[in-house]
């Protein structure tokens, strides 16, 4: 028995084979341009479409989270041997609340420019 197996409640099991899982990673990301629909936003890594991901956006004081499906991701900006993708997000299945607070901080933004 391996040191490990004993801090376990069960034991492992060894794949013969194939088992495939996905994981998600929190990752920072800019936001470039927003709308209630969806967003564009610039990551250093590349984006698969129609892939599906929670974005966690922090709009002032308030913060929500939001499932957005990957429209396209194209290269954007070389920056000293970086790349940095710009990826479009369209929102999907969003709460009532999570809209509204979207809404009113897009609202706020649009204010602000104005100078209203």
């Amino acid at each position: 028995m391996a040191p490990d197996d004993e801090q376990r409640e069960s034991g492992r099991v060894e794949i013969l084979g194939e088992l495939k899982g996905e994981m998600s990673v929190l990752q920072p990301l800019a936001i470039k341009e927003i709308s209630p629909a969806g967003c564009l936003i610039e990551t250093a890594f590349p984006l698969h479409p129609d892939s599906l991901h929670d974005i966690r956006l922090t709009l002032g004081a308030r913060s929500i989270v939001l499932k957005g499906r990957v429209a396209h991701c194209r290269i954007g900006d070389l920056d000293q041997e970086l790349i940095h993708y710009l990826t479009g997000i369209q929102f999907v299945e969003t709460p009532d609340r999570a809209r509204e607070v979207l809404v009113q901080f897009i609202e706020a933004l649009e204010a602000r420019r104005k100078g209203t």
